[in-house]
């Protein structure tokens, strides 16, 4: 089975739900064709056909429902995973669901967990790489991932789109290198404070190959100690706990040193559709069918790996 872990799908009623609450950036993701019409879904199902891809596991980040009012952030997670929780009875062969979390309420958080595991048969959790300002290392955040290691389940994290809260990538750069840096800064964060470690069960996947990650390891072994004598663990020990998709724009080469910083075995297939879609999406498979890399690798990560990860074997 061909799994695609990195794909988004916002309905009209869920984008305008956020944007009355007072996320009115995220009304943009609707002109994306990633929507829940026929035509956009009979347009998506055919370009998973064109490139032999079998199932989507479906996130709503960078549009998830984070607010700082409670009320605000629980009613959109559940709107948005009963969403989910309906395409995916409907099309039981080409959609699963990573659940949306009412954060930074943990309490709240906890609970919508519970019911998208076990009520709505989804097969883990979605966060951004930040929340409202909070690091995943946020010791506020440990009970979500107490539940989710406890259950052996899945923490997929994504970009926020806020540059890094830094003024220096501006909103002309937010995704062009803002998000890649996001990746990087959280994959840190998470690592120095133990996390990977911390929770075994608990199967961390990172998008965009991690995003820097593969080119600073060797570096962030170096510095770490001095810089950050509190981390338990060689980060390239920790870094090697998690996983991390396929999504680089269908560049060979930072594919290559992903797969040999990282390990092959921890990459599994991701296209970030809508973001890359027509020609780019069937590009995010064929370019690692000609990456080069041995055979038996390549099968792993397009047809193994992610299906073992999830459980859907």
């Amino acid at each position: 089975m061909r799994v695609d872990v990195h794909a988004h799908l916002w309905s009209e009623a869920y984008l305008d739900l956020l944007s009355r609450s007072g996320n009115e950036k995220a009304t943009a993701q609707g002109r994306l064709g990633a929507g829940a019409t026929a035509a956009e879904l009979d347009a998506r199902f055919e370009q998973m056909a064109t490139a032999g891809i079998d199932l989507q596991v479906l996130s709503t980040t960078p549009a998830p429902p984070h607010f700082e009012d409670e009320r605000a952030a629980v009613e959109a997670a559940r709107f948005v995973n009963d969403d989910y929780a309906e395409l995916v009875w409907q099309h039981p062969d080409r959609f699963k669901a990573f659940a949306s979390l009412p954060l930074p309420h943990t309490g709240a958080a906890l609970t919508e967990l519970t019911r998208a595991l076990d009520e709505l048969g989804f097969l883990g959790a979605a966060v951004t790489t930040s929340v409202l300002g909070r690091t995943l290392g946020d010791p506020a955040f440990l009970p979500v991932y107490e539940e989710l290691d406890r259950r052996g389940s899945v923490l997929f994290v994504h970009p926020a789109g806020v540059g890094a809260e830094s003024r220096l990538i501006g909103p002309n750069l937010t995704w062009q290198i803002g998000a890649p840096i996001e990746d990087t800064v959280a994959v840190l964060h998470l690592i120095v404070a133990g996390i990977p470690s911390r929770f075994p069960r608990m199967k961390i996947i990172l998008p965009h190959l991690g995003g820097a990650l593969p080119m600073l390891l060797p570096r962030i072994d170096r510095q770490n100690p001095w810089e950050a004598p509190e981390t338990p663990e060689k980060p390239s020990l920790a870094a090697r706990r998690i996983f991390y998709d396929t999504v680089g724009h269908n560049h060979v080469p930072a594919l290559r040193v992903a797969a040999e910083t990282l390990g092959a075995d921890r990459l599994v297939l991701g296209t970030d559709f809508p973001y890359q879609k027509g020609d780019g999406f069937s590009e995010a498979v064929t370019y690692v069918e000609r990456s080069g890399l041995p055979s038996d690798d390549i099968a792993a990560i397009l047809d193994r790996t992610a299906v073992e990860l999830l459980g859907l074997g």
